[in-house]
């Protein structure tokens, strides 16, 4: 069949038609060179194996391993104990591989690390695969790891292309990005080595891990990548694609899609999006959340199109009193982990309750409420109230009585305070609404419905007064 064995020393039983060659043993056929010190031969097996450590070299690799079974008909070899094989770009180390020399693929059983020679801290881990040595295809089975960039995704059944880099993982996937503290749970993902990006899909989620107080996101796709900006300086992102989410313990957010530069800390929200933060909230065409990266919380948004923040006059009851601003563009400034300031430009308009405190007793006195139109304004948000601080450019601002300004008149066209679909805790990422109840608030202006009444009475002792007339 093409097989020589040379040894310095070599037993045969014509009998049994088996054989043992000793001391610079050398195997070598069409496929393969075998090198080892002791080479047992089964000749009716057609059978060569050693257990006294064997270096294989076969296909442009070379393996070392501690012993080694070769089917001589079949091509096939089986070799255990402390496996290291090394090509011109990766070196396998491993338990139990049983390799085909005539298609170069191997088996792959026990503890297996496939390591890129070029970047060592790329590798492959598996317990049970398959390896393609040609085509350099990786099929993982078992306890499965693919570390690449820093980062690891992990599967219970994986499939990798060490040449283009592509790799996928099916069920329980997990990518983890140490560096950024960030992982991604899925049903299915791919990797992209060379680009250094990957996708996550079927129910998947991430959570941002902060020392205070994660960040957790919901979508039905998300893309992690790397990506250089104009001075060349490595930035990460994440991005989320249909009915994403994100849950922080002072602030929610719902929106079609989101994308978060992890590096700087900016959060872009798009399509419909709406935030909430504490008993706030703020929508737009487009939200930009800014994150302070060193105390892990947002520091300001900035609300593009259509932008509207409403604050409950107060948490505590279930009154129907709302402050609210609204305008073309609204940058939020926080404080204290609270929205602290807003500032907008543009068609700027406001309705907010005003009061009178009693500096003696510091009971407060409800006053009325005002109408603000303004080219800007500038609303502090204290505890119970929205104080307009700043109106500029065609300032215009009106107070009323609470008895002079209907219910109607107390809320914009376009209100929407959101408590059905707001995130409460951090599972609701998981939902396309948590459909939570609606709170409902009550109705009390009592000045206006009793000066209504009083209004109405007067009408009508004024209609009684004109003069009826008569047919004749």
């Amino acid at each position: 069949d093409g097989s020589v064995i040379t040894a310095d020393e070599m037993e045969y039983d014509g009998n049994t038609e088996r054989g043992i060659a000793r001391k610079n043993v050398v195997l070598t056929d069409p496929k393969q060179t075998i090198k080892t010190e002791t080479l047992y031969y089964d000749r009716k097996g057609n059978q060569a194996y050693y257990d006294t450590g064997g270096t294989i070299i076969a296909n442009g690799s070379v393996t070392y391993s501690q012993k080694g079974t070769y089917n001589i008909a079949t091509k096939t070899i089986n070799i255990g104990g402390n496996i290291q094989m090394e090509n011109d770009q990766y070196t396998l180390t491993g338990a139990n591989i049983s390799q085909n020399q005539v298609t170069n693929i191997a088996i792959l059983s026990g503890p297996t690390i496939i390591t890129n020679k070029k970047n060592p801290s790329n590798k492959i881990y598996t317990e049970d695969g398959t390896y393609n040595q040609n085509t350099k295809e990786v099929w993982l089975r078992k306890n499965n790891t693919i570390y690449y960039n820093g980062k690891t995704l992990k599967a219970k059944t994986m499939y990798f292309n060490q040449i283009t880099g592509f790799g996928t993982g099916k069920d329980d996937v997990t990518l983890n990005d140490p560096k950024e503290n960030r992982y991604i749970k899925g049903g299915y993902g791919e990797i992209y080595e060379k680009k250094d990006s990957a996708m996550i899909t079927e129910k998947p989620y991430a959570v941002k891990i902060l020392e205070k107080d994660s960040i957790y996101f919901g979508a039905e796709k998300f893309l992690s990548y790397q990506k250089p900006d104009s001075s060349q300086v490595k930035k990460s992102f994440l991005r989320a694609f249909k009915k994403a989410r994100m849950f922080k313990s002072n602030a929610q957010a719902r929106a079609d899609s989101l994308s978060f530069n992890e590096t700087d800390g900016i959060l872009h929200l798009f399509k419909s999006p709406i935030l909430w933060s504490g008993e706030k909230q703020v929508t737009g065409d487009k939200i930009e959340a800014y994150f302070n990266t060193s105390q892990e919380n947002i520091d300001s948004l900035r609300v593009i199109g259509n932008a509207f923040a409403i604050s409950k006059v107060d948490s505590l009851n279930q009154k129907d009193e709302f402050n609210q601003v609204k305008g073309r563009l609204m940058l939020v400034y926080y404080k204290n982990n609270e929205i602290n300031l807003a500032k907008v430009i543009g068609n700027a308009q406001a309705i907010t309750y005003a009061e009178d405190e009693n500096q003696k007793t510091k009971e407060k006195t409800r006053i009325g409420i005002s109408l603000s139109t303004c080219g800007t304004i500038e609303a502090l948000f204290e505890e119970r109230k929205i104080q307009v601080i700043e109106c500029n450019i065609g300032a215009n601002i009106d107070t009323y009585p609470m008895s002079k300004i209907a219910d109607k008149d107390r809320f914009f066209p376009d209100f929407n305070w959101n408590t059905k679909d707001r995130l409460r805790k951090w599972r609701d990422i998981f939902l396309d609404s948590p459909n939570y109840p609606e709170t409902h608030y009550i109705s009390d202006n009592k000045w206006y419905k009793a000066a209504e009444s009083v209004r109405e009475k007067a009408k009508e002792k004024e209609e009684a007064k004109k003069p009826k007339r008569t047919r004749k």
